[in-house]
């Protein structure tokens, strides 16, 4: 097993970022759990990359509304990523839809598959949930496609459980909706 650093990206950081989420977005398995394809994603301008870098880096400061986390194999690889949104009930949140509750929002979970099985996932998460903490947020959700069951076991696995929420998607069909207390 390799060991980790998971730390927050810097703004400065938006290639390796763009780099991930492309790698992230190419397998089937990956595909159910990204709302857009490789090739929307690549489409998009360094702008929007730098713009992403900067709202969720360690350089967007304390009161920062998002804070990405990426792990870093120990030869300089970056491996996974997660992102962790503060929300506030009675808001929409990133798919449009009302806020019920607030809390912290993990998004954007990838972790490379040669190194998938190995707790890198809780460890990221370990980092989300301890940000959220030190916000003051009392819950975390995520959202996991119904037919992702490694996913939905590894999430499990670090205290998430279902609401009983399913949300509607595209073609692509139902994400379940999976929270905790942080």
């Amino acid at each position: 097993m390799s060991n980790y650093m998971i730390r927050p990206v810097r703004a400065h950081e938006w290639r390796e970022i763009r780099a991930l989420r492309l790698e992230g977005v190419q397998g089937d398995v990956d595909r159910l759990a990204f709302a857009e394809t490789f090739e929307q994603e690549a489409a998009k301008p360094d702008e929007f990359w730098q713009e992403r870098a900067a709202g969720s880096s360690l350089d967007a400061g304390a009161d920062a509304g998002a804070r990405q986390f990426v792990a870093i194999a120990d030869d300089g690889t970056w491996v996974g990523s997660s992102v962790v949104l503060i929300e506030s009930a009675g808001g929409e949140d990133y798919e449009d839809r009302t806020i019920e509750q607030s809390g912290g929002h993990i998004v954007g979970v990838y972790v490379n598959s040669e190194h998938r099985g190995t707790g890198l996932v809780e460890e990221l998460f370990n980092a989300c949930l301890e940000w959220a903490r030190e916000r003051g947020l009392g819950r975390v959700r995520l959202y996991v496609h119904q037919d992702n069951a490694r996913a939905q076991g590894a999430y499990r696995k670090c205290g998430f459980e279902p609401t009983g929420v399913l949300i509607e998607g595209d073609s692509l069909g139902c994400e379940v909706e999976m929270a905790r207390a942080v």
